[in-house]
C-alpha cells in the first residue's frame, strides 16, 4: 500500500482557503485528515494565537518566526503516521506562509533565506497550490478582515510578493509540485473545479510508504 498524499493549499488572508481546504477535505472523506497552521490548540499554538490576536502580547520578530516554525514541527509525527496509514492531509497554510509573512516584515537579518533555515527538514507537500489575486485590495473589504495582527492592506501586499518571490525561486529549482491558482473575480465553486482539476491526478498517483519528501536549504 502506498502512504497518502499531502497537499497545501496558501494564499493571502481572504483569498478562500479555508473554504477550499474544508470542501476537498469533505470530499475526500473518510480518508483524509485536515490541518490548519498555526495549529493553536497545542502550548505553543496557544501562544501564537495569543499573539496573532492581543496587540499588548509582543515578541520580536525572530522569536514568533521560531515559535510558528516550532508548531509546524511539533506536528510531525502527527503527519507522518497518518500518511504512513494510507490517510490524505489537506493544509491550511504551512511552511510557505511561515517564511512569506516574515520576510515580508523586511526586518534586519530575516530574508527569505534566514527564514527558511528553520523549517530544513519538515515534510514538503506532495502538491502546493497557491491561491492567488490580482486585486488584493478586494481582500480587505471581506467579512473578518483586520482581526488578527497581519491583516492590513499595504502588508497583504508586501506578503503577496514575497509569496510570489519564494514560490518561482522554488519552481527555478526545480520544484514541480508547486501550481499557482488564478482566483481573481471567480466564484467558490469555480475555484473548486479548478484545484480538483489539479488535485486528482495527485490523488491517483502512487508514492511508496518510506518515500517522503523534505524542505531543504
Amino acid at each position: 500500500m502506498g502512504r497518502g498524499k499531502l497537499i497545501l493549499i496558501e494564499g493571502l488572508d481572504r483569498t478562500g482557503k479555508t473554504t477550499q481546504c474544508n470542501i476537498l477535505y469533505k470530499r475526500l472523506q473518510p480518508n483524509c485528515k485536515l490541518l490548519k497552521f498555526p495549529e493553536r490548540s497545542t502550548r505553543i499554538g496557544s501562544l501564537i494565537n495569543q499573539y496573532l490576536t492581543d496587540d499588548s502580547f509582543q515578541l520580536s520578530d525572530q522569536a514568533i518566526h521560531l515559535l510558528f516554525s516550532a508548531n509546524r514541527w511539533e506536528m510531525v509525527d502527527t503527519m507522518k503516521k497518518a500518511l504512513l496509514e494510507g490517510e490524505n492531509i489537506i493544509m491550511d497554510r504551512y511552511v510557505y506562509s511561515g517564511v512569506a509573512y516574515s520576510a515580508a516584515k523586511e526586518t534586519n537579518g530575516m530574508d527569505l533565506d534566514w527564514c527558511l533555515q528553520p523549517d530544513i527538514g519538515l515534510l514538503k507537500p506532495d502538491l502546493t497550490l497557491f491561491l492567488s489575486t490580482q486585486d488584493v485590495n478586494s481582500n480587505a473589504e471581506k467579512d473578518g478582515f483586520g482581526n488578527e495582527r497581519y491583516e492590513t492592506l499595504n502588508f497583504q501586499k508586501k506578503v503577496k510578493q514575497t509569496f510570489i518571490t519564494l514560490l518561482e525561486n522554488e519552481m527555478r529549482k526545480g520544484d514541480e509540485s508547486i501550481r499557482i491558482v488564478d482566483v481573481t473575480n471567480k466564484g467558490i465553486h469555480e475555484v473548486e473545479a479548478l484545484i480538483w482539476q489539479i488535485v486528482q491526478p495527485v490523488l491517483t498517483t502512487h508514492i511508496d510508504q518510506n518515500n517522503f519528501f523534505f524542505f531543504s536549504g
